[in-house]
This record gives C-alpha cells, structure tokens and sequence, in this order.
C-alpha cells in the first residue's frame, strides 16, 4: 500500500481483531471480496404481554426490521462486511448465521460489531474478525439500514468490491483500482521473505514449513 501512494490507509483499527487464529494453518486468515451490510440502532422497543406474544414480535423482527438480505448475494469468495450498531450489545454475528455465509461460499467475517456463540464459532473455525462479543440478539436493539453500500468499518471506508486481507496482525482494506499492483508488490515483498526466514530455518535446524516453502 505504501509503495502505491496509500500510507496509512485502509489500516482498520486495531480493534477489530480475530475471534480466533490457528498456528497450524493460518485458517483463520481471510482475504476477499467486500459485501458490505449496514445496521443501525433500533428507534422502537418490543413490548409484549405474554411469552407467546413475544415469540410472535420476536419472529417479526428478524422478518421485517432486522433481516439478513444481503446474504442472498454472497458469491464465492466474498467477505461479508457489516458496519453494526457499536452502541449496542448485540452480537448479530452468531454460530449459525455465520456458518450459513461461509457454506455460501463466504471467505469471513469482518465487522465493527459484536459476535456472539463465540464457543461455537471457534469450534467450528468459522472466520471472524470482530470489535467485541455481545450477549443480547437483534430484536429490540438493532435494525437493517442497507447493503451493497460504502461502509466505515475501524475507520476506513469499504465499499462493495473492495478487496479485504486479514490475520492475526489485523485488517487491510485495499481500494479495488489498486488491487493488482498491490498483489503484484505484496507477493514479491513476501517472496523475498520467505527467502530470508527460510536462511535462518536452516541455520537454526529447523525443518521447513509452509511460511518459508
């Protein structure tokens, strides 16, 4: 990014970390395309009389203010990117609707907001990189705005298309008009190395592994 004219941007805070990593494989890396996903505060509360009463407001609200419309659109390695309400205790990123993006063929998960089945989800290895872990569900506390939108996610602008690259060091938004020429740089910066890591491997005896091959 520096070597294009872009120092310090597309650097997302680094608040937004991942929920889980794996020294094994890097799984819990991600790099895609940017879906982005709009939710807002909620400006109207549940009030319900009965148990039922709530079930019924509670099903309507996942239906009608805070559904999930975006994910009807997630291609082959997408990102899905969501700008939450960070106000709020909400983690609308869980086990299951997460696990439903990634078999859509979703890469992961980036987003300002929270997750919740943490447990779940680190069992279950599904790439997550967060702003905190929330309790409370979407109903009463959050609804949809919009998606295929500009979003602000840790400060940086992310707009449908962007390409996204996250790991244990953080998240990096890359404009998609520099896109090539920033693979083209990275994968030599990180050829070269490997090259050096991979000398110092073998002075110190150790056996090869895929971050220097």
């Amino acid at each position: 990014m520096d070597a294009v004219g872009l120092q310090n941007v597309g650097i997302v805070s680094r608040d937004i970390r991942p929920l889980w990593r794996n020294f094994d494989d890097f799984s819990h890396r991600i790099c895609g395309f940017a879906l982005t996903a709009r939710f807002v505060p909620a400006n109207q509360a549940i009030h319900a009389s009965s148990v039922e009463e709530y079930k019924q407001l509670k099903k309507h609200w996942y239906k009608e203010i805070a559904p999930r419309p975006f994910a009807d659109f997630i291609q082959d390695g997408d990102v899905v990117v969501i700008d939450g309400a960070t106000n709020t205790d909400v983690g609308f990123c869980g086990s299951e609707n997460t696990f439903s993006w990634i078999n859509a063929g979703a890469r992961g998960v980036v987003t300002n907001g929270g997750a919740r089945d943490t447990d779940e989800i680190i069992k279950q290895k599904l790439p997550i990189y967060c702003g905190y872990i929330g309790r409370g569900i979407r109903p009463g506390r959050i609804q949809y705005d919009r998606h295929n939108i500009p979003v602000n996610i840790g400060g940086v602008l992310v707009r449908p298309g962007d390409l996204i690259v996250a790991d244990g060091d953080g998240v990096v938004c890359v404009p998609i008009e520099k896109v090539e020429e920033v693979a083209v740089i990275a994968r030599e910066i990180q050829n070269d190395d490997k090259a050096s890591r991979r000398k110092h491997y073998e002075k110190a005896g150790l056996a090869l592994d895929f971050t220097v091959l």
